[in-house]
Order: structure tokens, then C-alpha cells, then sequence
């Protein structure tokens, strides 16, 4: 029974957390512990460990594949996270360095005792049970003409299969998969400990539905894994199989003693030829041919495997003949490739590579509790090539929209400045005298000492622009004059464009962002190789992962087109090339086609719904964090988002709550009058561009005028002749 201070796994690991991804992302945080591990157990120092879409092991590096953490997860163990995560690591590093079965032999002379014949009269060459561990110890009475023209050299696991067939097979990858473990894990005795718990939360359920050669099998892989001593594990079992055990007892105890697997290989089939003597196979109990006996084998094998398989954690290279030869062969093709860039140093498949991405990303968190993963990267850069197109359009744009593209910081312009000089003058401290008050008045600075404390504080601002990515923004919509055209993403982006410009010119630091909801572009991306790219992972994923491929492909991104570490210039092309897209799509169409390895990836923007609330609330922590005293966040979309209403009511009354001012623009859609405070809905181009300009302005003077900068820009001179009144009547005196 467990204790009260234990937790069991699936108590405190919601499903969410069991996901591929959250997996992938746990594993992430104990890499380094498991490099080090597998680099000391190879005595390499440079021995690489990664994820890949197919587990491997090759001379310098270990591919794991993230699948095999998954069902560990699903454990009612008392365990935590991590340690599953660490140990599952582990686990498949010692599995891989371990399991080598090549080596080709003769089959031992020995073996032919336990071999099912098709000729119902022919006799055994010996006794079963003797117990030899290899060619040096077979008698020479054993040698026959027989056998010595069939001593042909073959690989381990065909060897078993040919003697002893499916069931064989079975068995010995069990064993083996328990003497590595307990070999191995006994130096780490913490870890060996986490693997037994989630062993043993596995026991009862895998016994109660085993068949008699499944519960035996199952009880020789924990009595050599070190998990159960046989007097507690027999309880378990049904009497005949208990009586097995007993017998097999002296075959188990020197499991742990052998260092060949040709020699496990002979425990196996003397531990199969107990099994058949207490009646738990059913090889021979009914059919006559050849096919049936092959038939009644193969479920033993199956039996065998589903036991086993219920409380281990299934490793490729000893699940079957078949996976293993897979995992061998993926070793090969990595050591083929080795000195290639790319393949050597990464994941090199596209499955992972995008898996690990999504891994990786920040979760976000949401004022009422909900969290998700949004995928976080910079704008592609191949729209740089469309900025050329993009500039000319923008200057007609703004000209028949009537967005001014000069001056654009109209009456802002002078107060911004006047702000600036003021807390460049009065930067020094936090309204103490300075240390250089002598300098100060000496160069005629005295209002310094005494007006510093009546000045407002030194103010400073952060923008963020936020627009919806979806290809609904590039449908054609109702312009003037009767006519239709794609405007809603090219007047978002000229108002974006405008603003920057606005912000550029007064010194304000500020981010505009894409979001949308699809398969995450890369910033090296072109055409093909996005389209490239999401065809392998879909399909990869879906065969991997089956429903949970589409939740893990159309993630929720936030694309920095001009971040704010990044200067206004160097995004002034990609901007500039995203307005000729939006506003031309079908001459940008035609001319990616032309050339899809060069062009932009216009194809990220796909018909998905968004879920705005995760993009506004990761925009506006990292408006925070930049210490801005005046944040302003402008979100523009043209429908509702994919969560809740609700909650992105709630995500921008908490980000109002935090200090930021929230400007909601919808698109022909009504959804920010019930999420955003402080919104506005637009049905032309001009208006949207002039609402976001025009908002952000406003927006801009409130702030300013809510600190009392008016009264301080209006009444500067007159504070400057009362000083020198003040000081002229103290010289007087």
C-alpha cells in the first residue's frame, strides 16, 4: 500500500503534461545529466546524446527516439516529473549502448536440443536442461554430421528464431533487457530505485491479464532486474506457473553473471524448455502441421510480449527482431553521414526538429489559469526580397488612404523633445543633490539643486503592435467606391509602418508582431522549403503521434517582425515586403511560383483560427520588461479568436490592470467591443490605418498630460524667472 506521503505520478500530471512535447521539454532540462551519464559510461568525453525520429547508437553519438518517454508517464507510480524524466534517459542510454547482438556464430551445437522439429519422430540430441553457455562447452559426442553441415555463422536473434522460433526470441530480449538494466543501474542505485517504482505500479494489472507464459516470462524479468524476489512475486502467480519459477531458479540466478549475449541466448531457451514442461506454452498442444506448430508460436511470442511489454519501458532495440534491426540500421546511416553538417549536429528529420521547437517554447500563462505553448520567432527574412515592390506601393498607398508618411509625430514632436532634454538634464539621481552640484553651478545649472524635486519623474514609453496573420486578412473585403480588394493586412501594415515611424522619430521603443495560428515558419525559410518542411513533419507526427499531430503542427505563433532589441531599419525591408504581399497576393503568388526556392514563405499564412489571448498576454510581458513608465498595446484582428471570449476579455483587463493602455481594432467584426475596452471597429482602409495612427497618438498626449507634462512644458520659463527672482532678492539681502 502506498504511503501517505507519496505522490502517485498521474495525481499531479495532468494530461496536458503528458503530451509529446511537455515530454520532450522535460527531457530537455535533464539532457545535460544524461550526456554526461552516457559520456561516462562510453569513457568518451565527446560522445554527442540527441533526440531523433528513430533511436540509434553509433561511435561518437546516441539518437533517442522521444516516443519512448511517453508511456512512462501514464505510470500510477510514486514519482515524480523529473525523476521519470531522468531515469527514462537513462534507460535508453544503457539500452543503446548495450544492445549489440551482430555477432555472427555457428549456432552452438548445444542449442539443437531445444529446436521444435517438423518430424514429429526425431529425438533431441541431448537433455534440454544441460546447461552450456557457448560453442567452447559443447561435448564432442554432440558434434554430427547433421549438425556440422549446418554450421553456417548467423546473427543472435536469427540463430533463436531458427531453434526455437518466435517465442525464443521473445524470451531472450526480455532477459537481456532485465540483465542490462540490472547491470548497469546498480551504480546508480537512485535511479534504479525510480525504475522499480514505475515497474511495480505496472505488476498487478500485467499479471492479472496474462496468459500462464506471459506471467512467467514477466517473473523472470523482474527476479533478474533485481525488482521482486521470487517469494513475493509467487503469491502472484497461478500454482503451475509458481512451480515453474522454482525450477527456473537456477537458470535466473547466473543471468547476472554473464557478460555474452550467446550466453543468455542458451538461458533463454533452457528457461523456454521449463516453461514447456509445466504445460504453459502451447506449442504442440493442437495443431499437426508445420503452420499450425508456426502459428501457436507466434502467440507464445505475443503473449510473452504483451506481459513484458505492460511493466517495462520499451526500448527499440529489444522490443522485436524487426525494431532492432531498424534501430542497427539507422546507427549505420548516421555513421554514413557523419562529417555533414547539419544531420551530424542536429535531429535531421524534420518530425523532430519541429517537435523539439514546440518543446521548447515558452508556455504562457493567462489570467484565468489557462496556459499553452506559443511558438516565438523572428519574422522570415525572405520578404526582404518583396521590400522593393513594397516601398513604391507604400508611398501611393498612403497617398489614397491619407495616412501622412512625414512628420508623422505632428504636435508630439516638440513635447517629446522637450521631455527628452529635460531628463537628460535631470538624469542623475533620484532627487537627492548630486555629486556634481558644483559643477552645476558653476556652469550655471543652479535650477538643478532646487527644482529637482518638483519636476515629474523622467518618463519613458514602450508600443507594441500586434496583427492578426491568418489568411482571412488577405480576402478580398469592400473598399470605396463599390470596389473589392485585399486590404485588411496591407492597411494593417501601413499603419504599422506609420507608427514605426511615429516611434522611430520621438525615441519610443516599440515591437510589431504577426500571430497567427499553422505549421511555424523558421526565419531561413523560403517557399519550398516551409512547404517542404510541414509536408515531412505532418506526416511524420501524424503516424507517430496519430490525433495529437494536428495540435503539435498548427501551433500558435508570434512572429517578431521588428522586436525591440532590433533597430527600426533593419526592419524596415521585411515590413515594406509584407505590404506588397498583402496588397498584391496574386502577383506575389506568381511570382513565388516562379521561383519557390528563393521566394518568401506566403503560405504561413493559413486558414486558421487564431487564439489571440495567448499572443496579447506573451506581447505584453515583454512590454514589462522593458520598464517603460507608458505602455501602450495595439491588437488588431479581423475575427474572433479561437479560445474564449472571455478570457480575452480577462487577459486585457489584467494587462490594463498592469499599467499598459489596450487598443482593440477589429476588422468588420465586433469581438473587440466585448473583449477590449478601448476599441474600434473599421470597414475601410483609410479608417483602420487612421485608427491605429490616430490611437496610439492619442494615447501618447493622455499619458504625457496625465503626469502634469503640460503644466511643466507651459510653465518652464516662468519657474526659471521666479528662480532668478528668488536668487536675486537672496544676493540683495
Amino acid at each position: 500500500m502506498r504511503r501517505r506521503d507519496e505522490t502517485v505520478l498521474q495525481e499531479i500530471l495532468p494530461p496536458e503534461e503528458r503530451a509529446i512535447e511537455a515530454v520532450v521539454a522535460r527531457y530537455q532540462r535533464v539532457a545535460p545529466a544524461v550526456t554526461r551519464f552516457a559520456r561516462a559510461m562510453a569513457h568518451d568525453d565527446d560522445l554527442r546524446v540527441r533526440l531523433g525520429s528513430s533511436a540509434s547508437a553509433s561511435p561518437g553519438e546516441i539518437v533517442i527516439d522521444p516516443g519512448v518517454f511517453q508511456a512512462a508517464y501514464a505510470r500510477s507510480a510514486p514519482v515524480t516529473p523529473t525523476e521519470v524524466a531522468l531515469t527514462s534517459a537513462l534507460h535508453e542510454v544503457v539500452h543503446l549502448m548495450s544492445t549489440d547482438l551482430d555477432e555472427e556464430r555457428p549456432i552452438p551445437a548445444a542449442w539443437r536440443a531445444h529446436q521444435t522439429r517438423e518430424d514429429e519422430e526425431a529425438q533431441p540430441l541431448s537433455s534440454p536442461l544441460m546447461l552450456f553457455d557457448g560453442e567452447d562447452d559443447i561435448p564432442p559426442f554432440l558434434e554430427s554430421d547433421a549438425v556440422s553441415e549446418s554450421r553456417r555463422a548467423v546473427p543472435l536473434l536469427h540463430a533463436l528464431g531458427e531453434v526455437a522460433g518466435p517465442a525464443g526470441e521473445a524470451l531472450f530480449l526480455s532477459v537481456e533487457d532485465a540483465r542490462q538494466e540490472r547491470t548497469n543501474f546498480d551504480y546508480y542505485p537512485g535511479a534504479g530505485s525510480v525504475l522499480t517504482d514505475l515497474y511495480r505500479s505496472s505488476v498487478p494489472d500485467a499479471m492479472a491479464n496474462a496468459r500462464p507464459i506471459g506471467q512467467f516470462a514477466l517473473a523472470c524479468f523482474l527476479i533478474v532486474g533485481g525488482h521482486f524476489e521470487r517469494n513475493d512475486l509467487q503469491p502472484r502467480l497461478s500454482p503451475h506457473v509458481a512451480l515453474a519459477l522454482d525450477d527456473a531458479m537456477p537458470f535466473l540466478e547466473r543471468v547476472l553473471e554473464l557478460e555474452d549475449p550467446w550466453s543468455v541466448g542458451t538461458v533463454s531457451l533452457q528457461l523456454l524448455e521449463v516453461a514447456k514442461m509445466h504445460g504453459l506454452v502451447t506449442e504442440g498442444a493442437a495443431a499437426t502441421s508445420a503452420a499450425g506448430r508456426r502459428a501457436e508460436m507466434e502467440v507464445d511470442s505475443a503473449n510473452i510480449a504483451q506481459s513484458v511489454d505492460a511493466v517495462r519501458i520499451v526500448t527499440p532495440p529489444l522490443a522485436d527482431r524487426e525494431t532492432y534491426e531498424e534501430t542497427r540500421q539507422a546507427a549505420m546511416q548516421v555513421t554514413a553521414q557523419e562529417g555533414k553538417a547539419g544531420d551530424s549536429e542536429h535531429a535531421g528529420d524534420p518530425a523532430t526538429d519541429h517537435l523539439m521547437r514546440v518543446s521548447m517554447a515558452p508556455t504562457v500563462y493567462l489570467p484565468t489559469g489557462q496556459s499553452g505553448k506559443l511558438v516565438v520567432t523572428d519574422f522570415p527574412r525572405q520578404f526582404r526580397s518583396f521590400s522593393a515592390h513594397g516601398r513604391e506601393l507604400l508611398a501611393a498607398a498612403a497617398a489614397e488612404w491619407g495616412v501622412a508618411q512625414h512628420r508623422v509625430s505632428g504636435e508630439l514632436y516638440p513635447l517629446f523633445l522637450a521631455n527628452q532634454r529635460r531628463g537628460l538634464r535631470s538624469g542623475f539621481d533620484a532627487g537627492d543633490l548630486s555629486p556634481y552640484t558644483p559643477l552645476l553651478l558653476g556652469a550655471g545649472l543652479y535650477e538643478r539643486m532646487f527644482e529637482r524635486r518638483d519636476l515629474p519623474t523622467r518618463r519613458s514609453y514602450g508600443i507594441s503592435l500586434l496583427v492578426d496573420g491568418s489568411a482571412s486578412m488577405l480576402q478580398p473585403r469592400d473598399m470605396a467606391r463599390g470596389r473589392k480588394g485585399p486590404w485588411a493586412l496591407a492597411a494593417a501594415t501601413l499603419g504599422a509602418w506609420t507608427l514605426a515611424r511615429l516611434a522611430d522619430e520621438l525615441q519610443i521603443e516599440f515591437e510589431v508582431s504577426i500571430f497567427n495560428r499553422a505549421f511555424a515558419a523558421a526565419p531561413n525559410d523560403t517557399e519550398s522549403s516551409y512547404n517542404e518542411r510541414r509536408s515531412k513533419a505532418t506526416g511524420a507526427l501524424r503516424q507517430r503521434q496519430g490525433g495529437a499531430a494536428d495540435r503539435i503542427t498548427r501551433t500558435v505563433n508570434h512572429y517578431l517582425l521588428k522586436s525591440f532589441a532590433t533597430r527600426w531599419r533593419s526592419a524596415e525591408d521585411s515590413l515594406a515586403g509584407l505590404f506588397w504581399m498583402a496588397s498584391q497576393p496574386r502577383e506575389a503568388t506568381r511570382e513565388v511560383r516562379s521561383d519557390p526556392g528563393s521566394a518568401p514563405p506566403i503560405s504561413m499564412f493559413d486558414k486558421a483560427a487564431n487564439v489571440d489571448e495567448f499572443n496579447l498576454a506573451h506581447a505584453a510581458e515583454r512590454l514589462a520588461a522593458r520598464n517603460a513608465s507608458h505602455r501602450i498595446m495595439v491588437v488588431l484582428a479581423d475575427g474572433m479568436t479561437r479560445g474564449s471570449v472571455q478570457s480575452l476579455a480577462d487577459t486585457a483587463a489584467s494587462v490594463e490592470h498592469g499599467g499598459a493602455t489596450v487598443l482593440g481594432i477589429g476588422i468588420g467584426d465586433d469581438t473587440v467591443t466585448a473583449a477590449y475596452g478601448r476599441n474600434q471597429i473599421v470597414e475601410r482602409p483609410q479608417d483602420l490605418a487612421r485608427a491605429m495612427v490616430d490611437g496610439v497618438r492619442s494615447a501618447l498626449h493622455r499619458t504625457i498630460a496625465s503626469m502634469g507634462g503640460d503644466t511643466w512644458w507651459t510653465n518652464a520659463g516662468e519657474r526659471r524667472t521666479k528662480s532668478l527672482e528668488t536668487t536675486t532678492r537672496r544676493s540683495n539681502v
